[in-house]
């Protein structure tokens, strides 16, 4: 376990393990959105209106699991089917003002958890540890040719 790689890859495994610390409320209880919605919601709330097939190429997933993650995600009422406001053929999921709402509570509730995880850390720190997991991130993307938008990006 000399190996940086090596100590990257086991903390790693412990964000996924202590991620109850920093989303305190387990996803699906209370009203929480699970992970495959609150991801979905995500993209589509940053892309706009997507089809399965942009979901599809977006998440690279095919098309029967997107089909269901979506059919939970209609049924929940997060999500919308509407018409392709360009034109085409394919309908698009939107974000339902419900959708939004639950993403948005979700959303908070991380970040104060993350605020009590970071409490004790620099503005700079936390700065740097941001830095270097958006760097972390878009090198994943780049490997898998998927690049996630950012908000505030064209």
């Amino acid at each position: 376990m000399e190996k940086p790689t090596h100590l990257i890859e086991f903390e790693t495994m412990l964000v996924g393990r202590h991620s109850h610390l920093f989303n305190p409320r387990a996803r699906g209880a209370d009203g929480r959105l699970d992970r495959s919605a609150y991801v979905l919601l995500s993209r589509i709330e940053i892309d706009g209106p997507l089809s399965i097939g942009q979901l599809s190429e977006a998440f690279g997933l095919d098309a029967s699991t997107l089909n269901r993650q979506t059919a939970a995600m209609l049924k929940a009422g997060v999500v919308e089917r509407i018409a392709d406001p360009d034109g085409g053929i394919a309908r698009k999921f939107s974000i339902t003002a419900e959708g939004r709402r639950r993403l948005d509570a979700d959303r908070a509730a991380n970040v104060h958890g993350l605020e009590r995880v970071l409490e004790e850390w620099t503005a700079e720190e936390v700065a740097d540890f941001a830095a270097y997991l958006r760097r972390f991130n878009s090198d994943i993307e780049r490997l898998e040719r998927r690049p996630w938008p950012r908000p505030g990006q064209p």
